[in-house]
């Protein structure tokens, strides 16, 4: 029986700093990445980005999400409403908030693990070394020099995976027994809401951008390919074989080998293209009837 849900996109990049790093030089802007083995790098967009422009986009779209408020503690990171219950967003990214014990007594905290899991946008492209010079002359209105700084940018097509829990969404597994650590079952809300929320969550990710840094370098960092499976073994099976050949276009033949090897656990799959990027092949769908075909997938999981 399906359990879950897993989608590895491609996302493309003509010109962009994405996700800012550490300052290595004042004036000089770098984008986050990771040293591969040759000593070349590769721009990424970190996860906790993307979650961050996913819950973002949730709210742009109209859906109500947890209010930020103060941590539990004094040196705590800010939490959320923390439920699941009224919340979507509470629900589908999880939670964890942290209390200090007193008198001796041992703190607790109160957890939620998302049922969502989000890796990181990986460029398929090394990182070049180009750069953005750029000046600001606003200073200039009150004696001062213009400030002249760099701000690394990069081209190409990023990669990167979901795998959604759906066993998970809306549920709550509670201590009924602490003698034989015994757990139950609870559903927090009914299954037409679980399937709405994963549809949203689907709509999100549809449309999905990136805030920082826009302003200078607009990108677009939504899905033009993606890899979907409706899974009943809990594994992100395509983050790894979505790749390009020598002219630009998906190698179909290396997801066609991935279909076959877990074959036992695949429901269903898709793959789906927006062909204003990428060239359609033989076994691909548009990208609006592949999230058609997704969508359907969650209704029926949930019988909703």
């Amino acid at each position: 029986m399906a359990n879950s849900l897993t989608i590895t996109y491609l996302s493309k990049v003509s010109l962009a700093s994405l996700n800012g790093s550490d300052k290595e030089v004042d004036n000089i802007n770098p984008i986050k990445k990771v040293t591969l083995p040759n000593g070349e790098q590769l721009p990424y967009v970190s996860s906790q980005a993307i979650r961050r422009a996913l819950r973002d986009k949730l709210e742009e779209l109209g859906h109500s999400v947890s209010p930020v408020q103060e941590s539990s503690t004094s040196k705590g990171a800010p939490k959320t409403a923390l439920d699941p219950i009224r919340y979507l967003d509470d629900d589908l990214f999880g939670y964890m908030d942290a209390k200090a014990g007193s008198d001796g007594e041992k703190g607790t905290s109160n957890t939620r693990t998302s049922p969502i899991r989000v890796d990181s946008l990986l460029a398929l492209a090394t990182y070049k070394g180009d750069l953005d010079y750029a000046t600001n002359f606003t200073g200039q209105k009150i004696g001062l020099d213009p400030n002249i700084f760099e701000t690394e940018i990069h081209s190409g097509v990023y990669r990167g995976s979901i795998l959604i829990e759906l066993d998970r969404v809306g549920v709550e597994w509670r201590l009924v027994d602490t003698k034989e650590r015994k757990l139950e079952k609870v559903d927090l809300v009914s299954a037409e809401e679980k399937a709405g929320r994963v549809i949203a969550f689907l709509d999100s990710f549809r449309t999905m951008w990136s805030s920082g840094r826009q302003s200078r370098f607009l990108a677009d960092i939504s899905p033009k390919f993606i890899a979907a499976a409706l899974m009943s073994s809990k594994n992100p099976i395509f983050l790894e074989a979505v790749n390009l050949d020598e002219d630009g276009q998906i190698k179909m033949e290396e997801l066609a080998s991935v279909v076959m090897d877990y074959q036992k656990y695949i429901d269903s799959y898709v793959f789906a293209i927006q062909e204003a990027v990428f060239q359609k092949q033989s076994g691909m769908s548009t990208l609006s009837e592949g999230f058609e075909k997704i969508e359907q997938w969650v209704k029926d999981y949930y019988e909703a």
